[in-house]
């Protein structure tokens, strides 16, 4: 190794000589390799904090759960033309759910709706209301960072009490301790008895899982939704609008989802009005969508990397051509063409090194321009560093072949002429 270095360092003396000889030259040429290096590696942070925060929010949907959810009627007309096939999601298919389908450790019904008022006020956005039974917690594996969450005697006595999201209790009762406090909602007074922990989210609907934010949630038991609260819109609704369940480990969650499906359509004869969604495989879907995303941004900011190559093979012909006489010289002298090759491929590579260097810093700086001017969730990976600066090494060397062929094929009385 240490006889590859010293057999290599003249030339690579020679080509930093050139470069600082010739600064401003050097340094355009270089802009290619930074912008396209730069291109990489915001791309792959891009899609490297989306991916994360995506499988977050999966992940948090629980990977051996099952969400049902309801498709309720937004008008008169529609909901006539669904319940003339179907009675609409129903305590009823959550018993033959419960008592048909083997594999489920746990299962819970779900009532949900806006409410028009709150105290406190908030110039926020009102927090939803839905209610589910205590397993709730278990189901969706949430954690609370303040108190407890209710339990079965408070559903079935319909106690007012819940439990709020971390947004919830922010915008409602401020940053101080929540337990304990009262908070009401609509015309009900609720007991605050513990505060969930913050969770992920998604900025884009999952197939309906994402339709509420999960942290702006007064989580209430059950019974005491059903029975204290009053929704206008009620005649359109269904009796419950959704169903959480989780699996028992090593029961295939797909398979068994399969299996609700078909007794929801014998029940509801294939009306429509509802919805499976299986985190499992939504995660599998994901991570196809991420990886061909992954590939064409790739490609995107690779075409700044194959311009930047073609400005390094550019501005190395017009360097062999400048310097015509100086081979002819080293030819004569006793430089082989081998030196010749060595010595104007290390000048392109040493090109693509420097911009891209300078592109790490550019692309990790660009990422935290767009994580803070849009919002986005960003992460230089050392993967990206490594993929964009590979590359842009690779790019240097497979430009900067045929200009240093070339050169060595000069013919040294020639090139000694040349004026």
């Amino acid at each position: 190794m240490f006889g590859f270095i010293s057999h290599i360092l003249p030339e690579l003396k020679m080509g930093v000589a050139s470069l600082f000889a010739h600064k401003l030259r050097s340094l355009l040429t270089m802009l290619g390799m930074i912008f396209g290096v730069g291109a990489v590696v915001a791309m792959l942070s891009i899609t490297a904090g989306a991916q994360k925060q995506m499988m977050a929010f999966i992940d948090q949907l629980g990977v051996n759960n099952i969400i049902v959810e309801a498709h309720e009627a937004t008008d008169r007309d529609t909901l006539q033309a669904v319940r003339a096939i179907s009675p609409g999601l129903s305590f009823a298919d959550f018993r033959n759910i419960s008592e048909n389908v083997p594999g489920i450790e746990a299962i819970t019904p779900r009532k949900k709706f806006k409410p028009s008022k709150v105290l406190p006020k908030t110039s926020q956005e009102i927090p939803g209301l839905i209610g589910v039974y205590p397993n709730y917690l278990d189901i969706n594996s949430l954690k609370l960072t303040e108190g407890r969450f209710f339990d079965s005697q408070e559903n079935d006595s319909s106690a007012p009490v819940c439990v709020l999201g971390e947004d919830a209790k922010v915008n409602l009762l401020g940053y101080d301790p929540a337990v304990g406090k009262f908070i009401k909602v609509n015309d009900t007074w609720l007991q605050v008895v513990g505060v969930l922990r913050q969770q992920a989210t998604s900025d884009s609907d999952e197939a309906g899982a994402a339709a509420m934010n999960r942290n702006n949630l007064v989580i209430a038991p059950l019974n005491t939704v059903m029975r204290r609260f009053e929704d206008p819109t009620s005649y359109l609704r269904d009796e419950i609008d959704g169903m959480y369940m989780k699996v028992k480990t090593g029961v295939d969650s797909i398979q068994t989802a399969g299996v609700v499906k078909a007794i929801l359509a014998n029940i509801h004869k294939d009306a429509g009005d509802f919805e499976i969604i299986v985190p499992a495989g939504l995660l599998e879907q994901k991570k196809q969508a991420q990886f061909i995303f992954n590939i064409v941004m790739i490609c995107i900011a690779g075409i700044s990397l194959l311009v930047g190559g073609i400005g390094i093979m550019n501005i190395m012909l017009a360097t062999v051509l400048e310097r015509t006489r100086e081979i002819g010289i080293r030819r004569a002298i006793g430089a082989r063409q081998s030196d010749i090759v060595r010595q104007f491929l290390s000048e392109a590579v040493l090109i693509s090194i420097a911009g891209g260097l300078v592109g790490i810093v550019f692309g990790w700086a660009l990422a935290q321009v767009i994580a803070s001017a849009a919002g986005w969730s960003t992460i230089v990976t050392f993967s990206s560093i490594a993929i964009a600066f590979g590359v842009s090494v690779f790019i240097g060397l497979l430009f900067g072949i045929y200009p240093a062929v070339q050169a060595a094929k000069l013919d040294p009385i020639e090139a000694i002429r040349y004026e």
